[in-house]
């Protein structure tokens, strides 16, 4: 056999390796910017054995691999896909990756049950649809397939929170806490943070809470401040959008006296005499002029 014949040999075999290895299929980490990507292989009902002692033994491999080829305290974002994990399972990859001085700080995930769990646990979470993220779906039709998402704790400082849907918190947004839905945006008690309902530009979105005391709002495009001056007294408000910006009204009054009009872009009062807390908001001008 000749030189030639046996380096062809030899790569036929390789070739035939190499077509083996699925790499949808396996535990993924790297770099990108400052920060480490653990991507979870994707979920495949009728041929996924891989149990969860399978995974951490792969996990621990893929860090021995690359140990210190990262700067320490490197934020890690979890890419679970459509796996389900739970609060323990969480905690686990978290210490797993603190032994590497790496730090878990952002999952991204289809299951609204890992989202639940990851902020629970306090960490930033992006849920997306099964095929597209927040950021790059533009198509009005998927954000009426996403279900909301019900978080039953507070969001707190340094937590951001994205979804392709509407978003409810049974609690309290403080102050660093964030909130990007698609669609509306309810928070069952105090908004101290930054909200942006409409994230993909539907001016029909709103916000509501119990307590309204923004950092921020955002609606579609626009944007708008706190007041300087709270109110003498809190109630249920919520943020909309009209033709000159963001508003705020009484809760209990919106669903009687508005509207929202196509033809203008925003939201509009029937009732003119209707009172508004306006005064002191910054109103940002739309970007399309």
């Amino acid at each position: 056999m000749t030189s030639e014949s046996t380096v062809s040999v030899s790569e036929a075999k390789t070739s035939q390796t190499l077509s083996l290895i699925d790499c949808s299929k396996q535990l993924r980490l790297k770099s990108e910017g400052e920060k480490m990507l653990l991507i979870l292989p994707k979920v495949d009902p009728k041929t996924d054995t891989t149990d969860w002692s399978e995974f951490w033994q792969e996990l621990k491999s893929r860090l021995h691999s690359r140990e210190r080829s990262w700067q320490p305290g490197s934020p890690v974002h979890l890419i679970a896909k459509d796996r389900l994990l739970d609060g323990r399972q969480l905690q686990t990859i978290a210490e797993a990756l603190a032994e590497f001085e790496l730090k878990l700080n952002w999952v991204c995930t289809s299951r609204r049950q890992t989202a639940v769990a990851a902020v629970t646990a306090g960490y930033s979470v992006e849920q997306q649809t099964p095929t597209k993220s927040l950021a790059s779906d533009t198509d009005e039709s998927n954000q009426e397939l996403a279900d909301p998402l019900y978080l039953r704790n507070t969001v707190r400082s340094g937590v951001e929170i994205r979804h392709p849907g509407t978003v409810v918190i049974m609690g309290d947004l403080n102050p660093g806490g964030i909130i990007l839905a698609a669609r509306d945006i309810f928070v069952w008690g105090r908004l101290r943070g930054i909200a942006h309902a409409g994230a993909q530009g539907n001016r029909e979105c709103r916000i509501m809470a119990l307590q309204m005391e923004p950092t921020q709002l955002r609606i579609a495009d626009a944007l708008a401040r706190a007041p300087e001056v709270p109110p003498l007294k809190f109630e249920p408000e919520i943020a909309y959008m009209t033709p000159q910006g963001i508003r705020l009204c009484q809760a209990a009054n919106f669903g009687k006296t508005y509207s929202f009009s196509e033809e203008v872009g925003g939201w509009i009062n029937s009732q003119i005499d209707t009172p508004q807390r306006t005064g002191g908001w910054g109103i940002l001008a739309r970007k399309d002029k």
